[in-house]
């Protein structure tokens, strides 16, 4: 059954961008102040619900065609190698390294390796929350 209801499909396409742009906020502050990979994961997940209610998942699935699985096996494995990738440099595993470079319109920024390790715990966060909502979908 296909649910239509206009009044939640027009503010659900209007919300859902708001909300990932906090999302994405939330993940890129998280090293220097609260927030991070698993908040900024968990309101992503809720943008995409908003989705799931607006419109039915067939639907959602046609505007996001991804397995929800595969971004969750990305995610661990990206967080993992953070951390294996200082081994190689002889420190203890999941140190933080960051360096300073100039970026285009921000100016002298920080880079660090636990932006890195953010995007996986975001990417794990986002890919197991979702599949856990459409095995929920499916069996309802």
């Amino acid at each position: 059954m296909k649910f239509k209801d206009t009044i939640l499909q027009t503010a659900a396409k209007v919300l859902v961008f708001i909300i990932i742009t906090f999302s994405i906020y939330i993940l890129f502050a998280g090293h220097n102040n609260p927030g991070g990979g698993f908040i900024g994961g968990l309101i992503t997940s809720s943008a995409l619900l908003l989705l799931y209610l607006a419109f039915d998942a067939q639907t959602v699935f046609e505007i996001l065609p991804m397995n929800f699985r595969v971004v969750a096996a990305i995610g661990l494995l990206l967080a993992f190698l953070t951390g294996v990738g200082a081994l190689l440099f002889d420190v203890p595993f999941l140190t933080q390294y960051y360096e300073y470079h100039h970026v285009p319109l921000l100016g002298k920024t920080a880079i660090s390796s636990a932006l890195i390790f953010d995007l996986g715990v975001y990417f794990t966060v986002v890919g197991t929350t979702m599949t856990i909502i459409q095995s929920i979908s499916e069996d309802i």
